[in-house]
């Protein structure tokens, strides 16, 4: 199944263009927010996990990712590599038509495919915070290389739909199961937030962790780095429209209220255990309301999206903690926001969805019952499953023959220095003085 050919909607192409720009951009923001949250002797690797990211999904994207992800369904589960080989069929022009070019919906398919590398960018790249302080770099990028393919792709196939390729024809939760992800919960979110939990265990602890105290060595990196994230989303979210209409409107305002929610009732928790808002609860509570708002974004009213927020915000404040309760080393915490965030937003769909939003659908509190909910569960606990099973084996494989982690000494005196022969603050004196 190809692209329709035409002529491109120009105001629509000229809000992707834009929408492309901005979930690009979120990958070098996610490289800010994490980098911010290391010790200092670490922020070069962090940031170049996330950096590298872009390289290798837009490599595989172009090769063979595109296609397997939205090219012709096979049972469900991959597109075909037939389809898109290359990227053929999504740019140029048709010979009987010479002022037509490939088109998803109303916007050239090139773009399209752009925009959707943009996911699998930042995706990649959130697994890279639960690994902080002690991952080998030449491992990460073999890791994230090998997981692009094996993992997320097959997933993106399975949630994502494009118009006029893979809404009818498509994966087994967009075509069959019709659970609603909008822009990316359970591909993006929960796939990324459960990878990384394993991954984290099979790396093990960081030297000292829980004893020493690990603070982020920059909060200002922190904060600029999550309203660029913000400042992202609304392209991730509402570029998802594929449109410059009034779903993408609504999409917009639900994106802003979820975030906004979602750092109020962080902080109020926050204040209630311990007595103080913090700048870095602000920031992770806006990171949580936004993760949680991505699947439901189109689903809910402004009313829905602040209640989705809310509850995010509050549950990963506590969520984050249970890694000193269960004694896993999720250095950065994507498994408490993330993960966490990004099943309540899938699940929340299910209760406060509105048919008055542009999904179309009622949740239980809307008198719909709970026929979305089962769907949302059932997307839930297969984008779990598959992304522990197979990230596991990846890991497994690979920490049994290239090895994973850094070495012991590397790790004590700085992974910076050891991995990339750089340190991100040079605090000697210049000639000497």
């Amino acid at each position: 199944m190809f692209p329709k050919y035409g002529i491109p909607d120009g105001a629509d192409t000229a809000w992707m263009l834009v929408a492309f720009a901005l979930v690009l951009l979120m990958t070098p923001a996610l490289a800010l927010f994490y980098g911010g949250m290391v010790r200092s002797k670490s922020v070069l690797n962090m940031m170049m996990m996330c950096l590298s990211a872009i390289p290798i999904v837009w490599i595989l994207w172009v090769v063979v990712g595109y296609s397997l992800a939205f090219g012709d369904d096979h049972a469900g589960l991959i597109g075909s590599f037939g389809s898109f080989p290359g990227l053929e069929h999504t740019f140029g022009h048709d010979a009987a038509h010479p002022t037509t070019i490939p088109l998803v919906g109303t916007i050239p398919a090139i773009l399209f495919v752009a925009f959707q590398a943009g996911f699998a960018m930042v995706t990649v790249a959130l697994i890279a915070g639960a690994v902080a302080d002690r991952m080998r770099f030449v491992s990460w990028v073999v890791f994230a290389t090998i997981w692009s393919l094996l993992v997320y792709i097959p997933i993106a196939h399975w949630v994502f739909s494009a118009p006029g390729l893979t809404e009818e024809h498509g994966g087994w939760i967009v075509a069959h199961l019709k659970a609603i992800d909008f822009a990316g919960g359970t591909a993006v979110e929960i796939n990324s937030g459960a990878s990384a939990l394993v991954l984290a265990i099979l790396l093990g602890r960081r030297r000292g962790w829980p004893k020493d105290p690990m603070r982020p060595h920059n909060l200002p990196f922190v904060m600029l780095g999550a309203g660029l994230l913000w400042f992202g989303w609304f392209g991730f979210n509402a570029g998802s429209a594929l449109a410059a209409n009034g779903s993408a409107a609504i999409i917009a305002v639900n994106t802003l209220g979820a975030g906004a929610a979602s750092m109020v009732s962080w902080l109020v928790v926050e204040y209630a255990r311990h007595g103080r808002p913090t700048s870095f609860g602000a920031a992770s509570g806006v990171i949580a309301g936004l993760v949680a708002i991505t699947p439901s974004c189109s689903a809910v009213t402004p009313l829905g999206a602040l209640a989705i927020g809310a509850v995010a915000g509050a549950l990963s404040s506590y969520a984050i903690e249970l890694k000193f309760r269960w004694r896993y080393d999720d250095s950065l915490d994507v498994v408490g926001v993330h993960f966490v965030s990004g099943v309540v937003g899938t699940l929340m769909i299910g209760l406060v969805a509105s048919s008055s939003a542009p999904a179309g659908v009622d949740g239980l509190f809307y008198g719909g019952g709970f026929d979305q909910l089962w769907r949302q569960a059932v997307a839930v606990v297969a984008v779990l499953s598959y992304a522990v099973v197979v990230t596991g084996i990846i890991g497994l494989a690979l920490k049994y023959t290239m090895g994973l982690r850094a070495d012991r000494q590397h790790e004590v005196d700085g992974i910076d220095d050891a991995q990339h022969a750089e340190s991100a603050y040079d605090f000697h004196t210049a000639g000497g003085r």
